[in-house]
């Protein structure tokens, strides 16, 4: 991959199709206006006299304006912003991150978990705050409510479940209260 890159910078590619390459170890995506085909092309050929091999079922073209795509857990295309709900390019945590993200959250709040609740809480705090770091940018809020409802329900049915209290409803106001689990998204709507 690196040898891909140098010899993009080298041949000064970039300013010929007009493009930007976007890298995280072996991931990259090609931004470029009205030349998504060229630079594909170009990559294919690049990477063949190099001895590497494109993965073509990961490899698509995207207009961001108007479909989106997933690059290292944010999804990136056409979202809207402002009170006034502009369009606009975007990017928030994709389906799949929140899905990773629930299924954590699963594992911490299982049914058979017996650790003490501060412990829990703890371990739940540490997983949250993980995500809360790495989807810094674009837009979340969305993206944790998705999160923080599954939590206050798998919180409350682990706490129902250790009291024996199956009538007893929890709620959300206490779950993140004074039970001490911290929400993604503040009762104003903000994001942490």
């Amino acid at each position: 991959m690196n040898r891909f890159l140098k010899y993009g910078r080298i041949t000064e590619r970039g300013k010929v199709l007009k493009a930007q390459i976007v890298n995280s170890a072996d991931d990259f995506v090609i931004l470029t206006r009205r030349q998504a085909a060229e630079a594909r092309e170009w990559t294919r050929e690049v990477m063949t006299r190099q001895g590497l091999t494109l993965k073509e079922t990961k490899t698509k073209l995207k207009e961001a304006h108007r479909e989106s795509f997933d690059f290292l857990g944010y999804a990136l295309g056409p979202d809207r912003y402002g009170k006034n709900g502009r369009p606009d390019l975007g990017a928030s945590p994709s389906q799949k991150s929140v899905a990773r993200r629930r299924q954590k959250v699963n594992d911490v709040l299982r049914p058979g978990n017996q650790d003490p609740w501060p412990a829990v809480r703890d371990r739940l705090h540490g997983m949250l705050r993980g995500g809360l770091n790495y989807f810094r940018s674009g837009s979340r809020a969305r993206a944790y409510r998705a999160v923080d409802h599954p939590v206050a329900d798998r919180v409350r049915s682990l706490l129902r479940r250790r009291s024996g209290q199956h009538g007893q409803l929890l709620r959300d106001e206490t779950i993140f209260g004074p039970l001490g689990v911290q929400p993604l998204v503040t009762p104003q709507g903000a994001c942490p």
